[in-house]
């Protein structure tokens, strides 16, 4: 069976870290230490989401 890709948007990405601004997560996503997307779609980036998990998880333990 074949693993199902799991991607978010900048939207889910402001879900998983807490509910910041818009334009806060393109300054976090803009980041040199930030996953890079795995696409560039017309309305906007796309990340795996367990990319931007595992980089919450070592960058903002306190959202644990």
């Amino acid at each position: 069976m074949a693993k199902k890709l799991r991607l978010v948007g900048s939207a889910e990405i402001r879900v998983l870290l807490g509910g910041v601004s818009r334009q806060r997560v393109y300054q976090i996503t803009s980041r040199r230490d930030f996953p890079e997307p795995v696409a560039a779609l017309q309305m906007g980036n796309v990340w795996l989401a367990e990319d931007v998990e595992r980089w919450i998880a070592e960058k903002r333990p306190e959202m644990d």
